[in-house]
């Protein structure tokens, strides 16, 4: 208990004793070096709560062609209101969870029917909206509305634990609560500075969060090009590697799925995952996991289709992690022999272009690519280790 006094009785005299200093710098360095992304390209609540609500878990390069696409075709509150469901998860289909896009047109309704269809641009309105949490509403409200209200994401929190010196671990709520008074001191000073033609809030809270992305990164940061580099406690004490103090990353898990590409006549089954589950309402192949080691595909085969005479090739091999689960996907091409047999609840006899308009998981919509190409048919692509038939 001593030590841990100590430590954050260090970690405050480590602190400067103000922040103001911060923010000239920051605003001119933001000013000359931003990046040129679309959505820094205007101030519609609207585009930015979409470009934040994307970028959560996502990388910049990835959100880019999406928020483009989605801007084109729901370019409104509204347009988004009136797109059906099943429009909404094609649209967000490749950027992973999607409770993200159900919670978008949540809002979207919420927006209508409470707001009369304008963005509410109050802190606590936009904080009520589903699918929005204090960074979100921060900044949504900075961003747009040029609000003196702080932000804190991983990017912020790397940098002002390194620039302050702060140990402790980030989520520890005494911690938290003086990251959080940080970032809310920076973004008061940036009200108080400079005005005129200048969006000082909405600047200050961008230029901490594209300084993290691009100079202060978790790894091998740039301290050189960073402009606050004379005053960072980290720099100066060589321990930009040890801070922020995010403790040891969670083992990675193994998981192994097996999916069954069932055709006849010249259509795929497939069926729509229910509500309520990861990934709920997306398409997938029939599929199941794996459990307690290697499988038997034959028997795995007539638990999910049904008993049916089916003969299995295998056909590609598909590796993606989600958080930090390791997953491998062996995918057979599954020739059925009497298809009155199949056992298909909630499931769809699709042609090739009618998989095209459906939304599925990233794995699965690798296995339409392979229909799209018609390399499903060449079992020597990608030999899993297991095959069979029954």
């Amino acid at each position: 208990m001593q030590r841990e006094r100590r430590s954050k009785s260090e970690s405050q005299r480590s602190e400067p004793a103000t922040t103001g200093w911060l923010v000239p710098p920051l605003l001119a360095w933001f000013r000359h070096n931003a990046r040129d992304l679309p959505w820094r390209r205007t101030t519609d609540p609207y585009a930015i709560w979409i470009s934040e609500i994307m970028l959560q878990q996502t990388q910049v390069k990835t959100v880019i062609p999406y928020w483009e696409r989605w801007m084109r075709e729901l370019p409104t509150v509204q347009s988004l209101v009136r797109a059906r469901p099943e429009r909404v998860l094609k649209l967000w289909e490749g950027l992973g969870y999607y409770t993200r896009a159900r919670n978008l047109q949540r809002a979207a309704a919420a927006i209508v029917t409470e707001h009369a269809g304008r963005f509410p641009n109050a802190f606590d309105e936009v904080l009520a909206l589903p699918g929005i949490g204090r960074y979100t509403a921060g900044a949504i409200c900075s961003i747009a509305f040029n609000q003196p209200v702080p932000i804190l994401d991983g990017n912020v929190v790397r940098v002002l634990a390194r620039l302050f010196g702060i140990r402790e671990h980030p989520r520890e709520k005494d911690a938290n609560a003086r990251f959080w008074k940080l970032a809310e001191t920076l973004v008061r000073e940036a009200a108080r500075a400079r005005r005129g033609r200048f969006r000082n809030c909405s600047d200050l809270n961008q230029a901490l969060m594209e300084l993290g992305a691009i100079v202060c990164t978790s790894r091998q940061p740039n301290c050189p090009a960073c402009p606050v580099r004379k005053k960072c406690v980290a720099r100066r004490e060589g321990r930009t590697a040890e801070l922020p103090a995010l403790g040891r990353m969670q083992a990675s898990i193994e998981r192994r799925f097996v999916a069954f590409v069932v055709q006849r006549k010249g259509r795929f089954l497939v069926r729509r995952r229910s509500a309520g589950v990861v990934n709920g309402h997306l398409w997938e192949f029939p599929n199941g996991e794996v459990i307690n080691g290697r499988a038997d595909i034959p028997r795995l085969a007539r638990e999910i289709i049904g008993p049916c005479r089916v003969s299995l090739t295998p056909c590609l091999r598909l590796k993606h992690t989600i958080t930090r689960y390791r997953i491998t996907v062996d995918v057979f091409r599954a020739d059925v022999l009497n298809a009155l047999s199949i056992r298909a609840p909630g499931g769809r006899w699709c042609s090739p272009s009618d998989l095209e308009k459906l939304a599925f998981p990233s794995a699965h919509r690798r296995i339409v690519e392979r229909i799209g190409n018609d390399l499903l048919a060449d079992p020597e692509s990608v030999q899993p280790p297991v095959g069979g038939s029954t």
